[in-house]
């Protein structure tokens, strides 16, 4: 059985199917030129033809870079780069003493070595999107300081992070003989505990400011929700998002009676805030005075959402917790792992599937990536569509809770800003919404909103 030419055209076919997608998306912002009648009251045709182009423009990019991926993917497959890049995992080794046994010790430096490539072959495409594309559509509010500042400080978390957790795997995979399946899920999940519970203390504070939400009716008011609801608040943020990007969002995190909450300053209407914090914050960014002009400039561009909004939305997201459905997908995905490793386990010693791509030995890291992203690749659409159905579910519940809670008015109005100050289209194809779409379209969600508030 020649695997490699499997691969490829499962790979290959795959990738149309997304292309598929993607075409029949596109020509809805094509063709839909006329705000929905019942949009109409709510949704001007200024912003809607501003939410069209920026949208086409993002498929445009989006188009093209698929191209380059499956294009790279078939020179990395055909010109042997795997079986290279892995003899120069083992040379590396060697120099510095350790013999061929060392394999995952090799198994490091080559997950090194391919993050070191892939930063060196997406970040043109990553600054092309950022400032061209955001840039255009007014979004962007990065320099390219800090552009090249926060990927250099990505590069070195990814190349901290990752290729330990992929060497663990390999030993686990290695050492746990049958039932590695196992270990190596029970691994991954340890693993996604401790990021959960580390990420916003240690991580994300690497890359955006978060500071306590100030004393204000907001926050009066959001602590007198979650009290509520008897939901566990212990904290709550606001991040300066509008440092990197005009985009919005809120969302809550952590296990347990240790729950907080985070808001993004772009959400924020302004004026809702102290004005004596406001100054307090221009105090403490002296030293990023160029990124905080270029927000200002823009400022003006997005309205953010007033309290009653903030808090329709914030019960939205607490509806998330109140039907446990962070904790029912953490559930899903690690089955979904569990049985990913253990279909892994009768590929893993094919000599044949290693023979196909060039390789004499059978390295655990090249069959995790032949199986988990080549001859996996049906597999996962299939389960990203599973995943996606599950979703949109959940944020009908979660829509259905905040009107229960008589918020369903202002979650509408709040739904109406952000799809705005975002630029999202409201109409979507449905074949490609089920495959892609987390979130229902603004218009299946008004739509519902208005039956379930009348």
């Amino acid at each position: 059985m020649d695997y490699l030419w499997i691969c490829v055209f499962l790979v290959l076919g795959t990738t149309f199917w997304e292309a598929l997608l993607s075409w029949r998306q596109r020509n809805v912002y094509k063709t839909v030129t006329k705000v929905p009648q019942e949009l109409a009251s709510v949704l001007d045709q200024e912003t809607f033809d501003k939410s069209r182009l920026y949208q086409l423009d993002q498929s445009t990019y989006s188009a093209i870079y698929s191209v380059y991926k499956v294009l790279e993917f078939m020179v990395i497959i055909f010109i042997g780069a795997l079986p290279l890049v892995w003899d120069l995992s083992i040379y590396t080794c060697s120099y510095f003493g350790y013999g061929p046994d060392y394999e995952v010790l090799q198994t490091y430096v080559f997950i090194f070595i391919c993050l070191l490539y892939s930063f060196l072959s997406d970040k043109p495409w990553k600054a092309y999107h950022t400032f061209i594309i955001e840039e255009k559509h007014g979004f962007n509010k990065q320099t390219l300081g800090f552009f090249i500042k926060d990927s250099f400080k990505s590069l070195v978390l990814q190349c901290a992070l990752i290729p330990p957790v992929i060497a663990g795997i390999v030993f686990i995979v290695k050492w746990g003989g049958t039932y590695f399946f196992l270990y190596a899920g029970g691994f991954v999940f340890i693993i996604i505990v401790i990021l959960i519970m580390t990420y916003h203390d240690f991580i994300a504070p690497c890359f955006d400011k978060y500071t306590p939400l100030p004393d204000s009716e907001l926050k009066t008011k959001i602590e007198e929700l979650a009290s509520s609801l008897k939901f566990p608040l212990k904290k709550l943020y606001i991040v300066e998002g509008s440092k990197r990007s005009a985009h919005s969002n809120a969302y809550f995190y952590g296990f347990g009676s240790n729950k907080r909450i985070v808001l993004y300053d772009t959400l924020i209407e302004k004026g809702i805030l102290p004005s004596e914090d406001d100054k307090k914050k221009e105090e403490s960014e002296t030293d990023d005075k160029e990124e905080e002009e270029k927000v200002n400039e823009e400022e003006e561009k997005t309205t953010g959402c007033n309290i009653e909004e903030i808090l329709a939305v914030l019960c939205h997201e607490l509806g998330h917790w109140n039907f446990s459905h962070t904790l029912k997908l953490m559930a899903m995905n690690q089955v979904n792992i569990f049985l990913t490793f253990a279909i892994f386990g009768y590929f893993l010693n094919q000599q044949d599937m290693y023979e196909s791509f060039g390789f004499s030995t059978r390295p655990v890291i090249i069959g995790l990536i032949i199986v988990t992203e080549m001859i996996f690749s049906p597999y996962n659409i299939l389960y990203g569509f599973l995943i996606v159905q599950l979703m949109r579910s959940y944020e009908y519940q979660a829509d259905d809770f905040a009107t229960k809670m008589k918020r369903g008015g202002p979650l509408s109005s709040a739904l109406t800003k952000l799809v705005k100050d975002n630029l999202s289209f409201p109409v979507a194809d449905p074949l490609y919404a089920n495959f892609h779409h987390h979130h229902p379209t603004f218009l299946e969600r008004i739509r519902t909103l208005k039956t379930k508030i009348e």
